[in-house]
């Protein structure tokens, strides 16, 4: 991830946070009082973001201590901790929900995909995202799904060619839109085609598309194409996909399977900030950097 475009959202969020600051913590906490918290796990789950955690509450004060016991990717139990956190405390607070924002969704996000990853296990079919990300935060949403051991489809418009219903509306034909878009892009960007019915998937094929995707059709169609395009183009089926259905439609033959509610019909998972009360120092300049505690 580009750390210039993470720090970008970041600063975004705790200025939406704390537009003039944190006037509880503030107002109540000595700002030279240190404090210790623990990033402990409530669920298990599959862990994305930990970094992004961390540099929230670096963003607000640099010399905080973020010591974490897990790395993205991996999974985690209920009860586990996840990172040891030290710094003034007022920090500490004032980053809690920020990072706890983050932290939660993303988890969540990896750890729904990991079930889907894990559910057509021993097929050929991988899972894929779609552009169905909560605004201005796609690259986040994006980074979670690989973690969850997903693949990302196209990042935004301009990274790959898809003719949908729409563009098919206003062009009519799929050779036609795909000899047209092919004179125009360069060389090199894939083109694929959103089909619904066995023809429009045989002239997509006929066109040269170097991908098809198959919209919310049955498995019997699904299999059919899978034949016919004998390796010729990538096969990808989409629509109203559920953990209850795609084993099945992975073992059809496709080459993927896109997910939307990946990334918009997640749970977030519980995770919290135990804070563990004030150490017993002070610090007495800005200078001064506060060692990282050792794991127990």
């Amino acid at each position: 991830m580009n750390t210039k475009e993470i720090d970008v959202l970041i600063a975004a969020a705790l200025k939406e946070d704390m537009p003039a600051g944190d006037i509880t913590s503030e107002n109540l906490i000595d700002p030279k009082t240190l404090g210790r918290a623990l990033l402990v796990a409530k669920q298990d789950g599959v862990l994305a973001g930990i970094d992004i955690a961390r540099r929230v509450f670096h963003k607000i004060d640099p010399l905080t201590s973020f010591n974490r016991r897990f790395k993205d990717g991996q999974t985690f139990k209920a009860g586990d901790v996840l990172a040891e956190i030290e710094g003034r405390a007022v920090v500490l607070l004032k980053g809690e929900r920020t990072a706890l924002n983050f932290l939660q969704r993303m988890s969540g996000i990896a750890s729904t995909t990991r079930k889907y990853v894990e559910a057509v296990a021993g097929t050929k079919a991988r899972i894929l995202d779609t552009r169905k990300t909560t605004p201005g935060l796609r690259v986040l949403e994006k980074y979670a799904v690989r973690m969850g051991g997903g693949e990302n489809h196209r990042l935004n418009l301009s990274t790959m060619v898809l003719i949908k219903d729409n563009h098919l509306m206003l062009v009519g034909d799929i050779v036609e839109a795909v000899r047209r878009v092919r004179k125009r892009i360069k060389a090199g960007l894939l083109v694929e085609v959103e089909v619904t019915s066995f023809l429009q998937a045989k002239a997509a094929l006929e066109s040269g598309a170097d991908w098809i995707m198959l919209d919310n059709m049955s498995l019997s169609q699904m299999k059919r194409i899978v034949a016919s395009a004998a390796g010729r183009a990538k096969i990808e089926a989409s629509g109203n996909v559920g953990l209850d259905t795609v084993r099945k439609i992975a073992e059809s033959g496709v080459d993927y399977i896109s997910v939307g509610k990946l990334t918009h019909s997640y749970d977030s998972i519980d995770l919290s900030l135990e804070f563990l009360g004030e150490l017993p120092r002070q610090i007495d300049s800005a200078s001064l950097k506060i060692p990282v505690r050792k794991r127990s």
